[in-house]
C-alpha cells in the first residue's frame, strides 16, 4: 500500500486513467463489432457506415496509447480488405 502522500495520489490517478483506458478499450471494440457484424450479414453499405465511425475511433485509441498505432493501421486495413471483398463476392 502507498505511504507518502504523492504515492497515494499516483495511486488514485491509476485507478481513474485505469477506467477511462477500459471505458475507451471497450468502446474501440464495440465500433469493431459493428463492422464484423454488417461483414458477416453481407451488407456493404451498413459496414461501410460502421466503418466510417471507427476508423476515428481506432485512430484516437491510438493516439492515447491504448493500443499501438501500427495495431490500429492494420486493423483498419483488414477491415477495409474485407470490406472490399464484399462487393465483388
Amino acid at each position: 500500500m502507498a505511504n507518502t502522500k504523492s504515492a497515494k495520489k499516483a495511486a488514485r490517478q491509476t485507478v481513474h486513467r485505469t477506467d477511462v483506458n477500459k471505458a475507451r478499450r471497450s468502446r474501440m471494440r464495440g465500433s469493431i463489432r459493428k463492422v464484423e457484424e454488417a461483414i458477416a450479414a453481407g451488407n456493404k453499405e451498413a459496414a461501410l457506415a460502421a466503418m466510417k465511425e471507427a476508423e476515428p475511433i481506432l485512430a484516437s485509441t491510438a493516439q492515447k496509447g491504448i493500443i499501438h498505432r501500427k495495431t490500429a493501421s492494420r486493423k483498419v486495413s483488414r477491415l477495409t480488405k474485407r470490406i472490399v471483398a464484399l462487393g465483388k463476392a
